[in-house]
């Protein structure tokens, strides 16, 4: 300790003869003295200094082809096991910021900054961070879940916390939709894990079901034969599995009958608009009603 001391005091007496010196020299206006003095003095640490900033910025360098690298041998993988758009999206991001934190951390150690202790304060902000922000947090691990389990994926149309839509994109916070209508609704992770989840797209083909009334005076083998002829006539429809008429129920007004046929996911608004366009025509061209809803209300006579 008493060395260091000495040394300590030894190097401020050093600095303050230089100083007195410079301001001696300043006082009598010898400009270029006071810069000589400078140089010899600075001219050491202003090499090392120099050095730092040039091997920081060859490291920059490095850095930014070791990290095209692995962003370009990820893409392959990617592709190979066919990820979501959304999780290479993330993954591109984490990368990105991994490679970064470590060459930040990189160039302060060559800065001579203590590196541990930055990295214990960053550490005790995370948490104070996550204490504050819990619900966030709820949802990126909502979000990783989704991006993980893949109940959906972007571009398939699901109902999911009340909201119905195409998935454009997985977010850790949010999932993007947009509606039939075109409006785009980012909904919170954490209420999509808590709610069920209909995906309409899971399945390349999907079962349409179409109900309408014939009247109680029609044939109904005349009725039943009519649909299935108009189903069989749309190209749009699966001959396997067969499309189907059924009775599906003897209302107040009319017999309701229930046309289900299957189709390819991507062809089922077509064939469901199509088929209740021609519904009317072809009922009607066979000589069938379709009934209004009626009651048949009986007065009896009261004898005096």
């Amino acid at each position: 300790m008493p060395e260091e001391i000495e040394k300590t005091e030894e190097a401020l007496q050093t600095a303050t003869f230089k100083t007195k010196a410079v301001v001696e020299q300043l006082t009598k206006g010898d400009v270029k003295g006071v810069w000589e003095k400078l140089w010899d003095s600075l001219q050491g640490e202003i090499w090392h200094f120099g050095k730092i900033i040039l091997l920081a910025v060859v490291i920059f360098i490095v850095a930014y082809f070791v990290s095209k690298l692995i962003h370009k041998a990820f893409n392959k993988v990617a592709q190979k096991y066919s990820m979501d758009v959304s999780l290479v999206s993330i993954i591109h991001r984490l990368i990105t910021l991994l490679m970064l934190s470590f060459t930040v951390l990189i160039i302060l150690e060559l800065l001579g900054i203590n590196t541990a202790s930055v990295l214990t304060v960053v550490g005790a902000a995370g948490l104070a961070v996550g204490l504050a922000l819990k619900d966030t947090l709820s949802n990126i691990a909502a979000g990783i879940f989704l991006l993980t389990q893949h109940p959906y994926k972007t571009g398939d149309f699901v109902e999911c916390a009340g909201m119905s839509g195409s998935i454009l994109e997985i977010g850790l916070f949010t999932t993007k939709l947009r509606t039939p209508q075109g409006q785009d609704i980012f909904v919170p992770n954490n209420s999509i894990i808590g709610a069920p989840i209909t995906n309409y797209s899971s399945n390349k083909v999907r079962r349409a079901d179409i109900t309408v009334g014939i009247d109680y005076g029609d044939s109904l083998e005349k009725g039943i034969k009519v649909l299935q002829e108009l189903m069989e006539r749309n190209t749009l429809i699966l001959k396997d599995p067969a499309p189907v008429v059924l009775v599906s129920e003897l209302a107040d007004s009319s017999v309701n009958l229930t046309l289900r046929f299957w189709t390819e996911n991507a062809n089922y608004w077509d064939a469901y608009w199509d088929i209740q366009r021609n519904l009317k025509p072809a009922i009607e061209g066979a000589g069938l009603n379709i009934p209004f809803p009626q009651r048949v209300i009986t007065f009896a006579n009261k004898a005096e």
